[in-house]
């Protein structure tokens, strides 16, 4: 998922609509999961967390909007409803039960993107941790400190451009092209420097890492417990 910028659930009884959804989303680097129904969604979200659900209201069985009812409090994830010109009603219960957004079918697929990029963008913004603490460390972005045991060191703006990406993203690496273009460097020990910098504060052991590490020929992971 790393080389993505979403994880998307389409859910549509329409094999047409499934397949255009998926070829042009995954040209605008989204990743995508398709459902032909809301059994076949309810499955899948069990078992994976998806960044955004583009859902169609009308499909056969249990229609999109019981899928959203039953669903929406267990997921917390944002929805985009796929409705008929002919549901203005339907639109505003979807809204009404915790759908995002809807877009009337026939749909210009730049105009899905944009949506989902709003939609991201505004969620984003919305759970995007400051402070986070593990074990005796606590890193905190709002007065940029990291406090470590009994230890306090400052966080620079560099350092805080980077522990803002990672922290909101646990578990997932990022190439030293990423953090270059993220801070505007571009020499690769430059950017090795600046992670060992981190690590002194971060670490209770810097020679040997527990929480960022680096994932040989991938980059660097935070993973905290």
């Amino acid at each position: 998922m790393s080389n993505f910028d979403a994880h998307i659930l389409v859910v549509d009884d329409d094999d047409g609509i499934r397949n255009l959804v998926k070829k042009y989303l995954n040209e605008n680097n989204y990743l995508i999961t398709t459902a032909k129904d809301a059994k076949d969604a309810d499955e899948k979200i069990k078992i994976i967390k998806f960044d955004l659900i583009i859902l169609d209201i009308m499909m056969p069985g249990q229609t999109g909007l019981e899928f959203l009812k039953i669903n929406k409090k267990i997921i917390n994830t944002p929805v985009i409803l796929l409705t008929a010109k002919g549901e203005p009603k339907e639109r505003i219960e979807g809204l009404e039960i915790g759908a995002d957004d809807y877009l009337p079918k026939p749909f210009e697929p730049k105009e899905l993107v944009l949506r989902i990029k709003n939609i991201l963008e505004k969620t984003k913004s919305s759970n995007t941790k400051r402070v986070i603490e593990f074990d005796n460390i606590k890193i905190d972005l709002n007065k940029l400190m990291i406090h470590k045991n009994e230890e306090e060191f400052k966080i620079n703006n560099t350092e805080k451009i980077i522990l803002e990406k990672m922290i909101n993203s646990p578990g997932k690496s990022f190439s030293r092209d990423y953090i270059g273009n993220l801070i505007d460097i571009d020499k690769e020990r430059s950017i090795d420097v600046i992670i060992t910098r981190l690590r002194k504060k971060i670490e209770l052991n810097p020679k040997k890492p527990k929480y960022l590490q680096t994932l040989r020929g991938t980059g660097y992971v935070l993973w905290i417990e």
